[in-house]
């Protein structure tokens, strides 16, 4: 790296020692920046990177709530707003045991760069709780969003920074929430996106993750003189997003044979089709059951459980063309991007956020695969966010097919900046580059123009 951009990454490693996803994240933005960053010399004078890797606002608090048992449990809640040069802080609440303070804050950091991407007016937050959504009765949840609500609703407004849903947020839980904020500021507004289409919401939010990266896949295909059509693919998770991943890769012809969690994966030769996908839709949005149950149910298909100690993440072990990492950060290891290679996988779109490590990004590069990195390829979901937040300011909803035509735009139109920008700068093909470098652009011209804030 050149000093300026060696000089930060040091000072972020000495200013936040233990938040090793945070420095991973900055660190792979400061690669790409450091290829472009003797051409902005207006950028090092205001001191924009310096700026960028402090949040504006770190928020932590507790949250106390009532187990089914009458038992008092505490957990802990994060909002970080990380920059609002775009925008009002726009970004997901996690509810999951591995949530600390680094883990949001590179969080909030991509979602700024991400939000950036979709041309949308949204700056970049995060936030969310170590509270385990799992196992917990209906009221419980109930209990623990409003304990929750009650003290970010101090933070939050359809002006200043509006959550939505992540790991652990469904629509269950964002309408405990949006209830919890309109009865405590007796005003409906459009605090929270991911909300029901009976009270607010947008048509498509829910399948826009995984919609919008099978939108983006599709145009990298595009571009190859290729398409979906008879390709298999490669899908961790069993969530959101890997749901409507799998169903818009089955529209568009491809056949997806493996789906995970937590406790392992399944795979399944025949491909899992839309009927099977209702089945996972039933056991893990209904019955909240384990992915092991499918394997139960459709014979043809094998369940792997997690191998201890883990080394390598067993979904990337099939041979396939294309693989969506759907699940979480740091899923695709150097082990595991080998195995998709030798395994045959020309392309990886990441639907998670950062699920692959730098070491695996490095090397699927060198190899020539085509790889979209998660701030341009699951940008989906926060595009129709802000296409949500429209609506709201207008008191008009839109139809499903509307807001899946601006979606398709939105997705192209990332991959048109990312393709074209990492070409403008001296990496063609190199999307990461690409979307880091695009994003950041934005942000940082509207940081500047602002001043010292």
């Amino acid at each position: 790296m050149r000093e300026v951009t060696a000089s930060l990454f040091s000072q972020v490693k000495t200013t936040d020692p233990y938040q090793a996803e945070f420095q991973q994240a900055v660190q792979e933005f400061l690669i790409s920046v450091d290829k472009v960053i003797d051409d902005l010399p207006h950028v090092v004078y205001h001191k924009v990177l310096e700026r960028l890797v402090e949040p504006e606002r770190a928020i932590l608090f507790r949250v106390p709530w009532t187990d089914d048992d009458g038992v008092l449990q505490i957990n802990r809640g994060f909002r970080v707003q990380m920059n609002s040069a775009l925008g009002p802080y726009k970004g997901g609440l996690r509810f999951h045991p591995s949530v600390n303070l680094s883990i949001i804050k590179f969080l909030a950091f991509e979602q700024t760069f991400k939000n950036s991407l979709t041309g949308l007016n949204m700056g970049g937050g995060k936030g969310g709780s170590n509270f385990d959504p799992k196992g917990k009765s209906d009221t419980e949840v109930m209990r623990f969003c409003q304990s929750f609500m009650t003290e970010l609703s101090r933070h939050i407004g359809a002006d200043t920074d509006v959550p939505a849903g992540d790991i652990g947020v469904g629509g269950r839980e964002i309408g405990y929430l949006f209830g919890q904020y309109k009865r405590l500021r007796n005003e409906f507004s459009g605090v929270l996106t991911g909300k029901g289409p009976l009270w607010g919401g947008s048509y498509i939010r829910p399948e826009a993750t995984g919609y919008g990266l099978v939108y983006l896949a599709a145009a990298m295909l595009h571009d190859q003189q290729q398409s979906f059509e008879g390709k298999t693919c490669l899908v961790s998770g069993s969530g959101n997003v890997a749901q409507y991943t799998v169903e818009k890769l089955n529209a568009l012809g491809a056949k997806v044979v493996t789906l995970s969690d937590s406790s392992g994966c399944i795979y399944d030769p025949a491909g899992i089709d839309d009927k099977k996908l209702a089945y996972v839709k039933t056991l893990k949005n209904v019955t909240r059951g384990r992915i092991a149950a499918y394997a139960d149910t459709f014979t043809e298909a094998e369940y792997f459980p997690v191998r201890q100690p883990m080394t390598e993440n067993q979904v990337w072990n099939f041979p396939a063309d294309c693989a969506f990492p759907c699940a979480t950060q740091n899923e695709i290891s150097a082990v595991d991007a080998q195995h998709l290679i030798n395994n045959g996988v020309k392309l990886v779109a990441e639907g998670a956020n950062m699920p692959t490590t730098l070491e695996g990004v490095e090397l699927l590069q060198d190899q020539g695969v085509l790889f979209a990195p998660a701030k341009a390829a699951n940008a989906g979901g926060v595009a129709v966010s802000g296409l949500e937040m429209a609506q709201n300011s207008s008191r008009i909803k839109w139809t499903s097919e509307k807001v899946d035509q601006h979606l398709q735009r939105i997705m192209k139109g990332i991959y048109t900046t990312i393709r074209d920008t990492a070409k403008q700068y001296g990496s063609e093909g190199n999307f990461v580059d690409g979307a880091n470098i695009a994003g950041f652009l934005q942000v940082a011209h509207a940081m500047i123009d602002q001043g010292y804030v």
